[in-house]
């Protein structure tokens, strides 16, 4: 075998003070040079913990091999035969040596845990003239035949690439000639007729036949596992982890012990705390007379760790007392695998465990409170992302496995809500609506959402749409409300007539329920259990308790009905950053009376409409008032432009053609008198729809735009927002509103509308003789307004950045079009790093926030500045919101103990001066 290059390829276990040492001190270092594992193995032995002797080949040893196609590195063989004789010296034993046999395992180690990714191959060593020694020495032949089938079948199928049912097979036809369940009942002459039927396996589908030299044995190992670091499950799986590819995995070389030995030999993994709840006491599975493999494969029932206490209970005593000297000296939860040899325990590994939401919550609460770790350390160990999970119910692990089980899996599409919802199938908003007043769960399923679609979204239990993208109406409204949703699910046919969806020959009819997993994308058919989340979790409170005696940015919230605003401030928000006027025209009683004011052509009908909404946005405004008592309100006026409220010019054109078709097989005067109405009626919105339509509404009348052109509407509004301010201030509601006014361009547009507004405010405060304190102030969501913020400041008290436009006419693009259109390949081929709609673009939208906040403070130098769209719920966002000095960030309330936490992270990541 060729080698290349010269360098130190390999360390022995009690040398990683010298591994220490080459990487300056840096233990992270030697973990990315040892790999977790062998980084872990040496530090062990240096702290005296049992381990196996043995040592490690470093992940460079494995990059040198996988860039040279295949060759080891210079000297690394060499290295390797040394340190084994080393091990031989330790052990006393001799590797190939029938007399004194030394068998060792071979195992992958990544600096980051990949567990199961990557391959292991045990009991290499062994060949007949071994076996026969081993026999000898142990006078157990069924402990060495069932060890020596393990390594022709392992390393059949990790070194040869033989498939696993050939071997499989053999021992299921064994197993049922003996009418025994388990392996481990076979006898001593079946291991050896299965080791002997095992290699000719190896010869018919491998090409060649297994390698009696115990030196092949271990170099071909060595190779199987360097290359598994390109196997497709290692690449898939450091994809979803976000670990990078370039990293290499080292190589474990380990004696081996043996947990198949008899009645007083075992192996079992075990972790230090309670992996699913935190609860502090050892939690794992062990199995007496057995190896490794025998745990995780689930072919023999495991037995608690509890059971070892009253088995083994020395045992189980030394167990527990090295666990808790690790879990002392790494500060961390650890996961062990041990094996216990004729009574002697062994640590085979050692690693910071994996741990749910729930656990990672308690256990890094319960170490600060038990001194061994601080509260910053805390804070940091607990992802936003488990923050998340305590807000949203999810599916039984369990329950949802049994459904993909049984075939039930129908589509997945875009996790752009996270949470478990199950109900029936609505295929309308209106439905959905009086299905969930009539106590029913609901789905509501259509091929894309729009605003009037609104009611039954917040009516229903979860969303789904075969058409969208993670920033469309429906991600946006269901992140805003906190309802599960999956988006873009594109294997779905749904058809609105026959009221059915479809998935190839499957069919779902209206009625029928479903289950849907905003968490990862899955839509089931029919009921999934679920698990509601806890909110009162004590360890959890804790946690976003010291999150906000950290973080230096306040955490607002963005709620447009007074439900939503007290879930928010249950969950800690300091304010509403931003309510959207607009949703509450989408009520079902109100939207005639909008579309009335819209359609009007004169001032009189207009002005009507107006009155007739006056009463139903002061109560609105009431309630988020008294569900805010003492907290900042920030309402912005009426945003989107009025052919929103409409019904669409093609469903109307189909309606009249409908209606002229109908009048034509009229039975009577009546029913063609009716008929010319509707059609009369018809027409006049028609006429109104095509003379609101524009090229690019999103760039038209709307926004202060729509309060010039309407100066009625947006006073109307203001007249509202005062009056309920006085009302619940005459209660004794401490009351601070904020007026915002969108989309301004131009100062002199906000200036005017400022003026006139300013104007009404007081006039209702005059009239009801209350005065409440207040601010006006705009949405930064054009880069004019940014660029000309030292103008727009001498006319706003505040500003907050809406950067979901912002970030639309900074790149040009269209939020609804561009993922389905080009996003997705832009992000797949790294033109951009990140999706600009879930992360602020700090390189252009960060530098117009940048440049807007100091030119607004070089006007107004306690300018109050905060974000308010979808982006202040990404900690990242959150992250460059507070390196830009923004006061707040605001987003939807199941989101705000989430940016709790990332805004204290980032503190402690990057402390301001």
């Amino acid at each position: 075998m060729n080698e290349i290059s010269g360098n130190k390829w390999v360390y022995a276990f009690d040398e990683v003070d010298e591994a220490q040492e080459f990487m300056n001190g840096d233990w992270d270092g030697v973990r990315g040079l040892l790999g977790g594992k062998g980084a872990n193995l040496g530090d062990m032995t240096r702290i005296g913990v049992p381990v196996p002797p043995g040592f490690t080949i470093t992940t460079e040893a494995c990059n040198a091999y996988l860039q040279a196609e295949g060759t080891f590195p210079d000297g690394m063989i060499t290295q390797v035969s040394e340190k084994l004789r080393k091990v031989e010296e330790t052990t006393e034993k001799s590797f190939g040596d029938p007399d004194s046999p030394l068998l060792v395992s071979c195992r992958s180690g990544a600096k980051f845990s990949m567990p199961g990714m990557m391959d292991t191959v045990l009991n290499i060593g062994m060949n007949d003239g071994v076996v026969k020694g081993l026999i000898g020495l142990t006078d157990d032949e069924h402990f060495v035949y069932d060890s020596y089938r393990r390594l022709v079948q392992m390393f059949g199928s990790v070194v040869l690439g033989v498939r696993d049912e050939p071997f499989e097979y053999v021992l299921e036809q064994y197993r049922d000639r003996r009418g025994v369940a388990s392996d481990s009942d076979l006898t001593a002459d079946d291991f050896r007729s299965i080791t002997e039927e095992f290699k000719a396996i190896v010869e018919r589908y491998a090409g060649r036949s297994f390698p009696d030299d115990p030196a092949e044995q271990l170099r071909l190992a060595i190779e199987a596992v360097f290359r598994s670091w390109n196997g497709k499950r290692a690449i898939d799986y450091r994809n979803a982890a976000g670990i990078p590819h370039d990293l290499g995995t080292a190589v474990n070389i380990q004696t081996m012990v043996f947990g198949n030995m008899g009645e007083d030999s075992a192996t079992g993994v075990a972790m230090s705390r309670n992996a699913t709840t935190g609860e502090p006491h050892l939690e794992g599975d062990y199995l007496t007379n057995a190896q490794g493999e025998d745990v995780v494969a689930g072919i023999r029932t495991t037995k608690p760790m509890d059971q070892l206490a009253e088995e083994m209970p020395d045992l189980h005593r030394e167990f527990s007392e090295i666990a808790g000297r690790l879990e002392q000296h790494y500060r961390e939860m650890q996961d062990m695998e041990f094996t216990i040899e004729r009574g002697k325990l062994w640590i085979l590994q050692t690693r910071n465990g994996k741990r749910t939401a729930q656990a990672a919550v308690r256990i890094a609460v319960d170490m600060t409170d038990e001194g061994l770790i601080a509260r910053n350390d805390a804070l940091m160990r607990v992802t936003p992302a488990q923050i998340d999970f305590f807000l949203h119910p999810s599916f039984a692990f369990e329950a949802k496995k049994e459904a993909k089980d049984e075939g039930r899996h129908l589509a997945t599409g875009l996790n752009v809500s996270p949470g478990a919802a199950v109900g029936v199938v609505a295929f309308d908003a209106d439905l959905a609506e009086r299905w969930a007043n009539e106590g029913k769960d609901v789905i509501m399923v259509r091929p894309e959402t729009k605003p009037d679609d609104v009611h039954g979204m917040l009516a229903c239990n979860g969303i789904l749409t075969s058409r969208g993208g993670r920033t469309s109406h429906a991600a946006l409204v269901a992140r805003q409300f906190g309802k599960p949703a999956v988006v873009g699910a594109e294997e779905l046919s749904i058809d609105l007539g026959e009221r059915v969806l479809r998935v190839g020959d499957r069919v779902v009819r209206e009625g029928e329920e479903i289950s849907i997993d905003g968490t990862n994308g899955d839509v089931i058919v029919g009921v999934v259990a679920t698990q509601t989340p806890d909110l009162e979790n004590e360890w959890l409170k804790k946690l976003l308790e010291w999150a906000d005696e950290v973080r230096d940015i306040g955490v607002w919230t963005n709620a447009d009905y007074p439900d939503d605003a007290r879930v928010a401030r249950s969950y800690g928000a300091e304010g509403i950053g931003l309510t959207r006027t607009e949703h509450m025209f989408f009520d079902q009683s109100r939207l005639p009376i909008v579309q009335k004011m819209i359609t009007a052509t004169i001032p009189a009908d207009r002005s009507d409409a107006l009155e007739q909404l006056l009463p139903f946005q002061r109560e609105d405004f009431a309630g988020l008032f008294r569900a805010m008592d003492g907290l900042p309100v920030t309402i912005r006026l009426i945003d989107p432009p009025l052919h929103e409220f409409l019904p669409s010019f093609e469903e109307l054109t189909t309606d009249l053609t409908d209606l002229k078709i109908r009048i034509q097989s009229a039975g009577s005067l009546k029913e063609i008198n009716d008929l010319l109405s509707k059609i009369e009626e018809e027409e006049h919105m028609l006429a109104r729809v095509e003379s609101l339509r524009e090229t690019n509404p999103m760039l038209g009348l709307r926004g202060v735009r729509l309060g010039i052109v309407l100066p009625g509407l947006t006073k109307m509004q203001v007249r509202a927002i005062f009056e309920a301010a006085c009302l619940v201030a005459d209660e004794g509601v401490d009351v601070h509103p904020k007026i915002m006014i969108p989309l301004t361009a131009h100062v002199n547009e906000l200036a005017r509308q400022r003026t006139e507004l300013e104007e009404e405010a007081k006039a209702v405060m005059a009239e009801k003789s209350i005065e409440v304190s207040y601010e006006f102030g705009t949405m930064i969501e054009i880069p004019r307004a940014a660029l000309t913020a030292d103008q727009i400041a001498e006319h706003a008290e505040f500003i907050s950045f809406g950067t979901n436009d912002l970030t639309q006419m900074t790149f040009g693009i269209s939020r609804d079009d561009a993922e389905k259109a080009f996003l997705v390949q832009y992000l797949e081929e790294g033109i951009l790093d990140a999706n600009p709609f879930a992360t602020i673009d700090a390189d252009g939208v960060g530098e117009l926030m940048k440049i807007a906040v100091e030119k607004g403070r070089s006007t107004r130098h306690d300018l109050n500045a905060g974000i308010c769209g979808e982006h202040g719920g990404d900690p990242d966002s959150i992250a460059l919101c507070r390196r830009l000095g923004l006061d707040y960030v605001s987003c939807s309330p199941p989101r705000v103990p989430v940016a709790r936490l990332a805004a204290a992270q980032a503190a402690i990541k990057e402390p301001l001066d």
